[in-house]
């Protein structure tokens, strides 16, 4: 229920302050007060644009502010956008000179989509020719749900097609996905077998080059080797035979005189040293062999390894085998795409079988409770003047599942017999329009949890008996949920448990609009007012006690 409303610098409202109660709430006033300033302002508080030119005060920031008393059925939503959940729940919109917006839901800051939607679920503005919402097939379900007592039905059933939906987005990621890989699937299948054909955990790439440089280079090392050994073990003059003699004299030194001692100890050392590479060379020289096989072999392993380095633009083996550990791991990862595939089919499977339950119920009780629809707008038509008019339910089966279960809707209608029916929103005429929806308004109201509703002239273009029987059917809805209808009507009027007007007036050369809560005097004057005009007279006065009663 809206307790209050609050409002600073906004058109020709300086600062209004007002407090709504339950049941039928009456705003009056006369054409140009100002009633259409308060809706304006309300609909900042349901997430609307703000125009900054309509600031009275250009240097003083607009507020628009509201109490709303809330059930504990809102939690769960003040849980989800981490709010604090308060009964008496203040929504606020700030707009400052320069245009720039805040949103506060119990002084907690939101974003304008969380102020809608919670907005949304607390009052429902319906103004004069309003009737689009009536067109759609989201309203013509909640119509027809709230009739067949579906709430609870309707929201397992939308749990499960969410996810279904959800299951059904996630298998297309991933089929594109394995669709994807499969494309290059063929090409990385050839470079990971070309890799994994080179057997790299056994190579040794400098090992390999060394042996490649050694074949290539056998006769000019053999040659080297050849004349080396000839240096070093040459008769009259080789190097270790001289050597031998030099460390042999530098001894007999050493026992004539320590001090050649260390000397002596030297060259022992660096002939046996001289010794033990003269017997390497010797032995590199008896096993190099040319081997012509082993050439081209070393050749191809070597030339395959750097055409590698260069297709997958790395220096080394080790680059190669982390690009092979990538290749195998993206064809394993085919393998899970297509597990997952599989699982969320399996998943969806499920799903669709609780669906199918959900959606079958659904459509059992919409068309049980169809006819009720059609049985009680025929009785509010006949109230509002519309005797022949006949309101019906087109429930089809849907091929597919949709937001709603597995069947389309459509409302159709006929206002005058001999007529066909027709889709609602080519049939209803402009002067229907307001008494349709409000018979549609009211038949929800007594079977739907609405939230505050806000009827602007809806009974615009009616008068005598209808309006009557306008006022009574707004009577009657008020007791199912907070009302609140602003009319020039004095049948309307009259039935209000609270009455209120907005008036205009000029303070310092300065027009403003306030809005004031009637007495039952000043609402009894304000009713005959709406009767006989400027002049009130006794026969309205009458009147309007009579409308009163």
């Amino acid at each position: 229920m809206l307790s209050r409303i609050f409002i600073q610098n906004f058109a020709l409202i300086d600062k209004l302050e007002i407090d709504l109660k339950k049941g039928l709430q009456v705003i009056t006033g006369e054409t140009g007060a100002g009633k259409s300033i308060i809706l304006g302002a309300l609909r900042l508080i349901m997430g609307e644009r703000a125009d900054v030119k309509s600031f009275a005060k250009s240097d003083v920031k607009s507020i628009v502010e509201t109490e709303f008393q809330i059930s504990e059925n809102f939690k769960d939503f003040f849980e989800e956008k981490d709010l604090d959940f308060e009964t008496q729940t203040i929504i606020r919109r700030e707009i400052s000179s320069g245009g720039k917006s805040r949103a506060f839901i119990n002084d907690v800051p939101v974003t304008l989509d969380v102020l809608k939607e919670l907005s949304s679920r607390l009052i429902d503005i319906h103004s004069q020719f309003e009737t689009s919402d009536l067109f759609t097939e989201q309203f013509q379900f909640g119509i027809l749900d709230g009739l067949a007592k579906n709430k609870s039905l309707l929201s397992d059933y939308q749990k499960h097609y969410i996810g279904y939906q959800t299951t059904k987005r996630e298998i297309e990621q991933l089929r594109s996905a394995l669709a994807e890989n499969n494309k290059e699937s063929d090409y990385k299948n050839f470079l990971l077998a070309e890799l994994e054909e080179m057997q790299l955990d056994d190579l040794d790439f400098e090992e390999i080059q060394n042996q490649l440089n050694t074949q290539e280079n056998a006769g000019q090392i053999s040659e080297y080797l050849s004349e080396i050994l000839s240096k070093l073990n040459q008769e009259d003059f080789g190097i270790v035979s001289g050597l031998f003699e030099v460390k042999n004299k530098i001894a007999k030194l050493s026992e004539l005189s320590s001090e050649y001692q260390d000397l002596s100890e030297r060259l022992e050392t660096s002939y046996l040293e001289l010794k033990d590479i003269n017997i390497e060379i010797e032995n590199k020289a008896e096993s190099l062999e040319m081997d012509p096989e082993l050439l081209q072999a070393l050749l191809t392993t070597v030339n395959r390894l750097n055409s590698l380095f260069l297709k997958h633009q790395v220096n080394d083996i080790d680059g190669l085998l982390a690009i092979r550990e990538e290749l195998s791991a993206s064809q394993n990862s085919l393998e899970t795409i297509e597990n997952q595939i599989e699982e969320k089919e399996k998943n969806l499977k499920l799903i669709e079988k609780e669906l199918q339950t959900f959606s079958q119920k659904l459509s059992e009780n919409r068309k049980k409770f169809s006819g009720n629809l059609e049985n009680q707008a025929k009785e509010i038509f006949s109230k509002l003047g519309l005797e022949k008019a006949i309101l019906k339910l087109d429930l089809t089966d849907s091929s597919a599942y949709n937001l709603h279960g597995k069947n389309n809707i459509q409302i159709l209608f006929q206002a005058n017999s001999g007529f066909p029916l027709k889709p609602i929103q080519s049939a209803v005429s402009g002067g229907e329009r307001s008494r349709v929806m409000l018979a549609i308004k009211k038949i929800m109201a007594e079977n739907n949890d609405l939230p505050t509703l806000i009827l602007d002239e809806i009974d615009t273009g009616v008068s005598g008996r209808i309006a009557e029987e306008m006022g009574k059917l707004m009577q009657e809805m008020a007791q199912d949920l907070q009302l609140i209808v602003i009319t020039h009507l004095a049948q309307v009027a009259a039935k209000g448990n609270e009455n209120y007007k907005v008036v205009k007036f000029d303070e310092n050369a300065v027009t403003k609009t306030t809005i004031v809560k009637l007495s039952n005097d000043e609402k009894l004057n304000e009713i005959a007012q709406l009767i006989s005009g400027s002049k009130i007279t006794e026969a309205a006065i009458s009147q309007a006690k009579e409308l009163i009663g």
